[in-house]
């Protein structure tokens, strides 16, 4: 059942374009009629149960989305650099849905400054506020919501301090792998 709701939570994600492994696995469980306190997959489960679904079902269309969202998140990189923006998430893991958000990370000295410079460029915006972890330390965080190029940009604003520490989007949960510019720019090298 385990391996079952793994590969309907892959197909959930690269058909629906969900990104949040929590929910894939509760529909996925639902949808197999699995009770909800039976062992649910881990997300690494999860994620190779989705990279080989989309190998198989869209291995044509897959590649050049995500290299079409990496160039998109390295052109917004460009404009933010002054903030030490980093990639983060599904994009670059490879694993993003047609649906996915881009998500940076910035460290700025204030998110004011971020405000200020979306302001000033007439970028329309939604924010919001989420919580990160290192260890067992809750930090919280500013979100930006915008449309770049096309494509939807999540932007985490953390303390300046915090660039140098390892970040989990949950206490229990895995460290966040990150990007910068000149990896993002690699990346894309190589799919060129």
């Amino acid at each position: 059942m385990r391996a079952r709701i793994a590969a309907t939570a892959a197909r959930i994600m690269a058909e629906d374009g969900i990104d949040d492994f929590a929910l894939a696995k509760r529909k996925a469980a639902r949808q197999l009629g699995a009770a909800q306190t039976e062992a649910l997959p881990r997300n690494d489960e999860i994620e190779a149960e989705l990279e080989a679904y989309r190998a198989l079902y869209q291995a044509d269309e897959h590649p050049g989305r995500i290299a079409e969202l990496r160039r998109i998140a390295l052109d917004a990189m460009h404009a933010l650099e002054r903030f030490s923006p980093y990639l983060t998430g599904p994009v670059l893991k490879g694993t993003a849905g047609p649906y996915a958000e881009i998500d940076l990370q910035l460290f700025p000295e204030s998110s004011k400054d971020v405000e200020l410079f979306l302001l000033d460029r007439n970028i329309a915006f939604d924010t919001a506020e989420t919580r990160r972890f290192s260890g067992d330390r809750a930090h919280a965080v500013s979100v930006f919501k915008l449309d770049w190029l096309g494509a939807q940009l999540r932007l985490s604003v953390f303390d300046p301090r915090d660039e140098r520490i390892a970040l989990k989007s949950s206490q229990a949960g895995r460290v966040m792998d990150r990007a910068g510019i000149a990896e993002v720019g690699q990346m894309l090298a190589k799919t060129d």
